[in-house]
């Protein structure tokens, strides 16, 4: 059998799982979320041994810190992923809720009901976590999934959809709701994006590449994870205990995600007494830094931000650095080099940040508050599918809701037009 046909016959039985799921009641998801996290914990060194193998594959292949980040799981990561199931068990379950509802003049009367989507596709890259995130989150909003991992994580991925295939089929649920394609390398990507007689949806996760080949390629509707340009403005009226504070913990508590701040934009009024201690706490840390041609007055010693700089997400221990003469003018640059992910400003002038606020048009604006916060556990969605920087119903981070639908229903008593 040819790898298509067996994609094919996978994404079918998918489909046909999403009839069941779609009308399964809360406590039978519920169910099935306590069976995992029992089973993620019982195979957590199986988990580990198994994810060792795909990051000792890429060491040797020389690649960056970043992506074996990004790549790796240890217990605290499972023990998060444990925490993940948890949290989606205590969310409302977002089917059958009701939107909206009216009484017409005829006398008809039409509710907006929340409903699955059905079966959503996820195509990610270096991160064995997404496997369990995508799966929780589609499956309590009654969708059946698609995975396409990267081939860096096949081991991990394999083992994990392993104990939820396991973990289904224990409670008399169909073990085809989850599967995960590993056949056709690069070729199946685009072979899954014409099946849109039987996936519904598309949700990319990945770098910039991966994003571009899912958009032009999709016969499906895509929900775009794009990168993330993210940037802090430290204003002329901010506490500086509390911008070094933010700024530090934007860029280097974890670099390799989307949320960390790539970035930093500094009043001109305060840059000389922020920016000195700024770059000696980066430092420490082992933070590359690009200015522009007035940090460099300040800065001598750091690299030249080039024009690309400005556009480009790292993830890495790189960051740039712009002085403005305003924030009319910072937040002209994060609407014009930003990618519309997460963006802060560390200010005491409230009249400021309601302009920074309103103004940037990014899918997370903060005020005094670190760009790492812009995730589904953070948020209270208990975990998420991505982070869409799209202008649609789902914007931010997504949690169940955003991975549902709705359809009318409407109850009549004989009423005809017309």
């Amino acid at each position: 059998m040819d790898w298509r046909d067996r994609i094919l016959e996978d994404v079918k039985k998918t489909k046909e799982a999403s009839f069941i799921l779609s009308k399964l009641f809360t406590e039978e998801k519920n169910l099935f979320l306590k069976k995992l996290k029992e089973k993620i914990i019982a195979y957590k060194d199986e988990i580990i041994k198994e994810n060792e193998k795909d990051v000792a594959s890429c060491i040797k292949k020389n690649y960056s810190s970043a992506f074996i980040d990004r790549l790796k799981i240890d217990e605290k990561r499972i023990d998060k992923m444990a925490k993940s199931i948890e949290d989606v068990i205590a969310l409302c379950d977002p089917v059958g809720k009701k939107i909206w509802e009216t009484v017409r003049p005829n006398g008809l009367k039409i509710e907006k009901i929340r409903v699955p989507i059905g079966v959503i596709g996820i195509i990610y890259e270096s991160r064995p976590d997404v496997t369990i995130e995508a799966s929780i989150l589609c499956l309590k909003a009654g969708n059946s999934v698609i995975l396409k991992g990267g081939k860096e994580a096949k081991k991990t991925n394999l083992k994990l959809v392993k104990i939820i295939k396991e973990s289904l089929k224990e409670i008399s649920l169909p073990e085809d709701a989850v599967n995960l394609i590993t056949l056709g390398g690069r070729k199946s990507v685009k072979y899954i994006l014409k099946l849109y007689q039987y996936i519904d949806l598309i949700i990319p996760r990945g770098g910039e590449s991966l994003i571009k080949t899912v958009v032009e390629n999709s016969y499906i509707p895509v929900i775009k994870h794009y990168a993330g340009v993210c940037h802090t403005y430290v204003d002329k009226d901010a506490d500086l205990e509390m911008a070094w504070k933010v700024v530090l913990n934007a860029k280097v508590q974890r670099p390799a995600t989307c949320n960390a701040t790539e970035t930093l934009l500094v009043h001109q009024d305060i840059a000389e007494r922020f920016l000195p201690k700024m770059a000696e706490l980066f430092r420490k840390y082992n933070v590359e830094m690009r200015g522009c041609e007035k940090t460099l007055k300040i800065l001598s010693d750091i690299k030249h931000a080039t024009e690309n700089d400005w556009y480009t997400e790292y993830l890495d221990l790189i960051i740039s650095i712009k002085i403005v003469n305003s924030i009319e003018e910072a937040i002209e640059h994060i609407n014009k080099y930003g990618t519309h992910h997460s963006d802060s400003i560390i200010t005491e002038n409230r009249q400021s940040a309601e302009k920074f606020l309103k103004e940037v048009d990014s899918a997370a604006v903060y005020h005094n508050a670190s760009t790492r916060f812009t995730d589904g556990g953070e948020f209270g969605l208990g975990a998420e599918i991505g982070i869409s920087t799209d202008k649609i119903h789902a914007r931010g981070p997504m949690g169940l809701e955003e991975l549902t639908s709705y359809k009318y229903i409407i109850y009549g008593n004989g009423q005809i037009r017309e």
